[in-house]
């Protein structure tokens, strides 16, 4: 139940932070260019975006230290494993293992050294250059994906030793639609 909750948190974070970048990207790129249109140039140049692209630049450093934890649950990362898949099963399992506890470790270390330096920077009275938010809100997201991420680690891992099998993400699979066989021929005219 709390692993389904963490999922969707995570997913809508992502999602959030992503549709929001975007359409205040949008909204920037199209002040820009209608503020240069006389009748409108009265209502919109008081209206002050500089602020806009920092903000974007840390929303999407957030969507990706989450994003890394989602692709690490669901298997999207890139991977080389020719050589893995040729070892014998024992052999496999094991190299598998080490690299999915590499990982945590990994991750485990930098979202300890990014909380050092979040707490440290916690003292301090440093802000944002435009929005002049504390800093270590904007660097908190270090520590708390960092250590999502190696939490997502070990959750692969556990279930790579209980059951030997890892996430798989199928970039064909698509929900709510349905793949049409390849094998059915088409008809002239059809697509």
């Amino acid at each position: 139940m709390l692993l389904r909750i963490l999922d969707r948190f995570e997913e809508f974070i992502i999602a959030a932070l992503m549709g929001a970048a975007t359409l205040l990207t949008f909204i920037t790129v199209l002040h820009r260019f209608l503020v240069d249109v006389p009748f409108l140039y009265p209502i919109l140049f008081p209206i002050n975006l500089a602020w806009s692209q920092e903000l974007c630049i840390y929303m999407f450093i957030w969507m990706a230290k989450f994003g890394a934890a989602y692709g690490v649950r669901i298997g999207i990362h890139v991977g080389v494993d020719v050589l893995i898949n040729r070892l014998d099963e024992r052999w496999r399992k094991g190299v598998i293992l080490f690299g999915l506890l590499g990982g945590a470790l990994f991750t485990a270390v930098v979202g300890t050294m990014g909380a050092k330096f979040v707490i440290e920077l916690m003292g301090t009275d440093q802000v944002s250059p435009d929005l002049e938010i504390p800093s270590w809100i904007v660097y908190a997201c270090i520590p708390l994906g960092s250590y999502l991420m190696c939490f997502r680690f070990l959750q692969v891992c556990w279930t790579f030793w209980r059951t030997g099998e890892l996430p798989h993400h199928d970039a064909t699979n698509v929900d709510g639609i349905e793949v049409v066989s390849s094998k059915a021929p088409i008809a002239i005219g059809e697509a």
